[in-house]
């Protein structure tokens, strides 16, 4: 059977490619496909404890088995109703975006706007590089949406929206709007929750680009079991 490999930031560096095919035997389990990729590049294998591993855009352990046409994607720890989530590639209007919660009952908007700056650690940043996987971003961003309505009942609407590729200093790279009929019904508490757990599940990485090289912003979340 045939699977398609797809891989993500730095790990797609090492390989030297987005996408791999790899050919398998029936009854193959995901760590059968790692074990294959690990013994062709370890330099995957030396990030194995950091690496996220999702089939058909979920999460994933190595006991699952294949069948022919999964596609697996290998990803570094990233650095849902009327709700709208994208990804993005062209410039973010923020108004637009937090007119899109705005309901006749709504009476408060939170919203956070992120905004590429020039330095990261003391060290110049020129320009950032995002990379996202698309599908999987998406599912997960409607996945933060639910939990935001479960845990703040009384939230009426939420967007957040991601904008990858090249971003210069100044330009809004992430924005994320929580409406509710008043200000202490969550929002503010919701809009914080919104971007932390955007920055600990959502598939998307940034590549810092300065005067002295460029490096690759990875998080502290890891797999699970890692």
């Amino acid at each position: 059977m045939q699977v398609t490999v797809k891989l993500f930031a730095r790990l797609r560096e090492i390989v030297g490619a987005a996408q791999l095919v790899r050919e398998l035997s029936e009854g193959a389990t995901l760590g059968d496909l790692l074990e294959v990729l690990h013994t062709e590049f370890p330099a995957l294998q030396e990030i194995a404890a950091r690496t996220f591993v999702a089939l058909n855009h979920q999460l994933a352990t190595p006991d699952h088995r294949l069948q022919d046409g999964d596609e697996v994607a290998l990803f570094p720890p990233v650095s849902g109703g009327a709700d709208y989530v994208a990804i993005a590639r062209e410039p973010l209007d923020t108004a637009q975006i937090i007119r899109r919660t705005i309901r006749p009952d709504t009476g408060a908007v939170a919203t956070f706007v992120g905004v590429v700056r020039n330095v990261s650690c003391g060290k110049a940043v020129l320009y950032l590089e995002y990379e996202a996987y698309d599908e999987m971003a998406l599912r997960m961003l409607h996945q933060i949406a639910e939990e935001i309505h479960t845990r703040w009942p009384r939230v009426a609407e939420v967007a957040m929206v991601q904008r990858i590729g090249r971003l210069e200093v100044g330009e809004v790279a992430v924005v994320i709007a929580v409406s509710s009929a008043h200000r202490d019904d969550g929002c503010f508490d919701a809009c914080r929750y919104a971007i932390e757990r955007l920055k600990q599940i959502v598939p998307i990485w940034k590549k810092e680009v300065g005067p002295d090289g460029t490096v690759w912003v990875e998080g502290d979340y890891l797999p699970r079991g890692a």
